[in-house]
């Protein structure tokens, strides 16, 4: 990937962050102060209830809904061999106070999802107070430069450290002076989380993760990192300030913005959010993309749409395909969208041509962050594949339901809406005897009423032997209706 920018947008309650490469915003993250991540919080909970069957618990972390422990993120039975794994009611007890770590933020309907076996990341190292190994990024391959990693590492520790680490990538280049500061302030991070601890508030937040912007410089820059640009000057001044502490090398890379435009309008990202936000996706060669996010799954439908161009219609839709799988890589990530994911290729005659179009979208999915993996074709001509699940997605966070259609995206027409009132009217006729049945709904099925279906409507009132008023509701939607019996 060629060289990148990331854009901060800060505000005292959100912050936006765009990471631009190839001309093109490739990433979007968005943390809102009334709703930040609690991945790698550090709670001291208290177990709620007790689940043989699942193996697993409920604890009580002070959230509106329980969070989710299984028994294989139980420290105690990562403890034994496997053969002797405590079942988890031999180990929780209803009322027991626990620290526990998440590991997944609350995703939809389910509670968080955490684990016991604590870790604190730093800007070098992982500390893991209870596992007494030093690990090595599975990203530093050389089998010689992860040896020399552990022996700088392991000279730094003290003998009295019961604690283990993960030496991380950006540990590679680093100094083991910068290695031990590291150390210290993991080590003391985790002191003052005990001391807490023992304090004896339960439910109590203990340590909380960086912010959205700290974590940037911890996480997101790269190599390929050629700015990142602020345009809040306090939240600049205070990065600059972390970043001397944790991330000198990042430091360099801090600069303000101080143009008349919005920073995000100059570079197009508004546009690029709404864009996430919409179920078709438009390619440059004339094809579209349909994309749909469902509870279980999320389905990505490819279409040629106006693009004529080729020598052959083949010709045609293959490029389209390799067009399309690398829009498809490029709205995973904007979109943030994990799970399970259903490609449907235009369909191909070509063997060649699947395998090409294949290749092509494991190359474009290799530049994101979140691991994924591509399962080929099923014998349906569709793809099958899956993305880690990190995080909500974009349109989960920014989006709500609509009212009017229930998410269904579906609306019954104003003539459906006419005939369930009618039939309903004759329901109630059946087991009431009003004066008069009062009819308000929207404009819409009124004016319905007084033309097209005004001879039903008057056929009903003969039939039932009753006055059947009118009366436009402005503030209903056209699904909604109330029959008043008067």
């Amino acid at each position: 990937m060629s060289n990148e920018e990331i854009l901060i947008n800060h505000t005292a309650h959100e912050t936006r962050v765009a990471i631009v490469a190839q001309g093109a915003v490739q990433e979007l993250h968005v943390e809102r102060a009334s709703a930040r991540g609690m991945v790698s919080n550090i709670y001291l909970g208290k177990v709620s209830r007790v689940l043989p069957g699942m193996q697993s618990a409920f604890i009580d972390i002070g959230l509106e809904r329980a969070a989710f422990l299984h028994v294989g993120d139980l420290w105690q039975s990562r403890a034994h061999e496997p053969l002797q794994v405590l079942p988890i009611e031999k180990t929780l007890f209803e009322g027991q106070p626990l620290l526990v770590q998440v590991l997944k933020d609350p995703l939809g309907t389910k509670g968080a999802r955490l684990t016991t076996q604590i870790s604190i990341a730093g800007r070098l190292l992982v500390y893991l107070p209870q596992d007494p190994h030093i690990g090595v990024s599975q990203r530093i391959e050389d089998e010689s430069e992860r040896a020399a990693l552990r022996a700088r590492l392991a000279a730094l520790i003290p003998p009295e450290e019961k604690g283990g680490f993960i030496i991380r990538t950006s540990a590679e280049a680093a100094e083991s002076a910068e290695m031990q500061a590291d150390l210290v302030y993991l080590r003391t991070c985790w002191q003052e989380i005990l001391a807490a601890s023992r304090r004896g508030i339960v439910p109590a937040l203990l340590y909380q993760g960086l912010s959205l912007s700290e974590r940037v410089l911890r996480d997101l820059t790269t190599e390929q990192t050629e700015g990142i640009v602020v345009d809040a000057e306090a939240e600049l001044a205070r990065l600059r300030a972390f970043a001397a502490t944790y991330s000198p090398e990042t430091g360099a890379l801090l600069r303000g913005y101080r143009g008349e435009l919005p920073l995000f309008d100059v570079h197009g990202v508004e546009d690029e959010i709404e864009r996430a936000l919409s179920r078709r996706v438009d390619l440059k060669s004339g094809g579209y993309l349909v994309i749909d996010q469902t509870e279980a799954l999320v389905t990505v439908d490819v279409n040629t749409g106006g693009f004529v161009g080729g020598r052959s219609f083949d010709d045609t839709v293959f490029k389209t395909n390799l067009e399309a799988a690398h829009a498809i890589a490029r709205q995973l990530r904007l979109r943030n969208l994990g799970g399970i994911i259903v490609i449907d290729f235009i369909d191909m005659v070509s063997e060649a041509h699947r395998e090409a179009v294949l290749t092509e979208l494991r190359r474009a999915l290799a530049r994101d962050r979140t691991r994924s993996s591509v399962s080929g074709f099923t014998t349906l001509g569709l793809v099958e594949m899956t993305r880690k699940r990190t995080r909500e997605s974009l349109a989960h966070l920014l989006c709500e339901p609509c009212p009017t259609c229930a998410g269904t995206r579906e609306l019954k027409t104003a003539r459906t809406i006419c005939y369930d009132i009618l039939r309903e009217i004759r329901r109630e006729a059946t087991q009431f005897n009003p004066r008069e049945f009062r009819l308000m709904a929207s404009q819409a099925v009124i004016d319905l009423f007084l033309e097209e279906e005004a001879q039903p409507l008057a056929a009903l009132g003969d039939a039932i032997g009753k006055a059947i008023a009118l009366y436009v509701e402005p503030g209903y939607n056209p699904q909604q209706y109330d029959i008043i019996l008067t």
